[in-house]
């Protein structure tokens, strides 16, 4: 998966192979509002930032992750940034219909954060569209499943309507901003069920 690393543009936004050129724009948008990200680990340097996108980009070229960042198409802000990781390929038998493809199985998309300019606009819901249809539509995965700390009530709420499936509680899944082990929420999309959830976002970035 090292190879793929797209650019995939809306009508909003357009997420870019993340790089580090993109720090400034990355400080800048962390900046607005540091007090948004309590529950999110981040960096508001530009060591740390620099840091932070150098290990996604790593992880881009061993094939697990691949990390964008989200630009506002109207002025060419950089307003966030967002990642697939955990990219799997699944053993399928040799002869199997599925063995030689290219695509990952599933996937987890995270590592999510806006400026605080753009929060509550249509940024989150069109960069998760292009995300979700580039891992159900190109990759052909059977799954994309999202995790957040489950005290970021607001995290939840919107992978909720997002049409995410809550599937339970994993306990001390993960280190959390506040350096203990966080309680995730877990919640997927499964591909049976994302022709529905592809509609609701579509009409929600029309309505």
């Amino acid at each position: 998966m090292s190879n793929d690393s797209p650019t995939l543009s809306g009508r909003q936004v357009r997420l870019e192979p993340l790089s580090r050129a993109h720090v400034p724009g990355l400080v800048a948008a962390a900046g607005e509002d540091p007090a948004l990200y309590r529950w999110t680990p981040l960096p508001f340097d530009a060591a740390g930032m620099t840091r932070y996108v150098d290990t996604a980009v790593r992880w881009r070229e061993e094939g697990t992750a691949l990390p964008f960042a989200t630009v506002r198409l109207s002025d060419g802000q950089v307003i966030g940034s967002t990642r697939f990781f955990l990219i799997e390929r699944w053993d399928w038998p040799a002869g199997h219909a599925r063995a030689n493809r290219a695509g990952p199985d599933g996937c987890e998309i995270g590592y999510t954060w806006l400026a605080a300019s753009a929060i509550r606009t249509a940024a989150n819901t069109e960069a998760k569209l292009l995300m979700l249809e580039h891992a159900f539509e190109r990759w052909g995965v059977h799954r994309v499943c999202f995790h957040t700390d489950m005290r970021n009530e607001r995290s939840r709420n919107a992978l909720a309507r997002l049409g995410a499936l809550f599937e339970g509680t994993l306990r001390a899944h993960r280190l959390a901003s506040d350096l203990i082990p966080r309680d995730s929420a877990r919640f997927s999309i499964i591909a049976a069920e994302w022709p529905g959830v592809r509609q609701r976002l579509s009409q929600r970035l029309v309505a």
